[in-house]
């Protein structure tokens, strides 16, 4: 989350109405003083201290422990309350589903993660969500009117402003279902919805990569998808598509029916059932990408060639993506980097081979660290940059007031 600079805030507002700026200061959950506040934002003791005592309210700030005394009665500090409500993220696949309660900090307090199929329809999925949220908060010992959103990828396009799936090819029935006001029949809260590569790119990023302005995220599954963090945010285009690495066409690929109907897209040729059709070609049986990554680890040396491979026509259309968009970081997850270096080290193969050394002097290729958790972790954090705004923070404590 990124917010104007403090002065320029502070300058047209009253004392309690800035207090959600000055929680962004806080967000770090760094402990500090009213005196160590006042030194630090150029405001008055009296502003600040009008202000913390108004996120005391919310609990969204709490004390700890105080600070060495220079006389008198020592000071005590303060610092953000992660715990102080928490958030349902949810990541939706295409065969499994994975929801997690957690605090305001996107840390999974507790999850539950079960197969399902999301051809069985949006009502279906959705119910099995919603009846998943209330089994966390029960086991959690918390209330639902301390959650504050849900967040939700899918694996489809999104129109994020609405949370409506836009023509995705592996949802039949989800084309333009309001999938907010389907949850929120049972929470009365924000319901978010996006691309779940993209929730991924931003758990990803909140956790392990905190400090990268530029960060690609890469999944490699059952499909193929990329979520771009540019200037530290995400970025999703003009209508929700932006990172749709699936259905570019891969440089030297046979002529391959996609599901979208093209021909030749990197998704046809070197995503999970891809390689499972190749590997079938030689006379080995991997139905699934647990039976890819399983057989490599096991070292079938078939399996890993062919997943190298995969990992080298990915890097060919990557590495166009490092010369666009000079990324610092390019992250590679989903099942399939559970193989091991086989799929990252083609895709490094390439991507350091064809792109300009001014591109990749500082570019690091990794395999993701969030694991199964991204999903969850990133569609908690869409939603708790949605709710702690400066705007929205004094907003509600101007509710609470009244």
């Amino acid at each position: 989350m990124r917010s104007e600079p403090a002065s320029s805030t502070y300058a047209v507002t009253g004392a309690v109405s800035g207090a959600g700026e000055l929680l962004q200061l806080l967000r770090d959950e760094t402990p500090r003083t009213r005196a160590e506040l006042a030194k630090l934002t150029g405001l008055a003791r009296s502003t600040v201290g009008a202000r913390v005592d108004a996120l005391l309210a919310t609990g969204l700030l709490a004390p700890i422990g105080e600070a060495a005394s220079t006389g008198g009665r020592p000071p005590v500090r303060f610092a953000f309350n992660p715990e102080a409500r928490v958030v349902v993220g949810a990541d939706i696949g295409a065969t499994h589903g994975r929801i997690a309660l957690t605090d305001l900090s996107g840390r999974p307090i507790c999850e539950i993660g079960e197969s399902l199929d999301i051809t069985d329809g949006p009502a279906v999925v959705l119910d099995w969500l919603v009846a998943t949220a209330h089994r966390l908060l029960e086991e959690a010992g918390r209330q639902p009117r301390e959650l504050i959103g849900i967040g939700i990828g899918v694996p489809g396009p999104v129109e994020h402003s609405s949370g409506r799936p836009m023509r995705p090819p592996i949802m039949p029935g989800w084309d333009g279902y309001d999938v907010p006001a389907h949850v929120r029949r049972d929470f009365d809260v924000p319901v978010l919805v996006d691309n779940d590569v993209n929730i991924m790119a931003l758990g990803e990023h909140a956790m392990a990569h905190p400090h990268v302005e530029h960060l690609l995220f890469v999944k490699v599954a059952t499909g193929i998808g990329a979520g771009i963090i540019s200037g530290g945010r995400l970025h999703r285009g003009a209508v929700g598509a932006a990172g749709d690495l699936g259905h570019v066409a891969a440089p030297h690929a046979p002529d391959v029916l996609c599901s979208c109907g093209n021909v030749g897209c990197l998704e046809a040729v070197a995503s999970g059932p891809a390689i499972s059709k190749a590997l079938k070609e030689i006379d080995i049986v991997a139905e699934s990408n647990r039976d890819i990554v399983d057989l490599v680890r096991a070292g079938n040396i078939p399996a890993a060639l062919a997943v190298r491979q995969a990992g080298r026509t990915i890097g060919e259309v990557l590495a166009t993506c490092v010369s666009l968009l000079n990324p610092q970081v390019i992250v590679i997850g989903g099942s399939l980097v559970q193989a091991g270096e086989s799929l990252i080290a083609g895709v490094r193969e390439v991507v350091y081979g064809r792109s300009l050394p001014l591109a990749t002097g500082v570019l690091q290729i990794v395999a993701a660290t969030t694991g199964v958790q991204a999903g969850v972790i990133g569609a908690a954090t869409m939603v708790i940059q949605h709710a702690l705004t400066a705007d929205r923070v004094d907003l509600a404590i101007a509710q609470s007031a009244s």
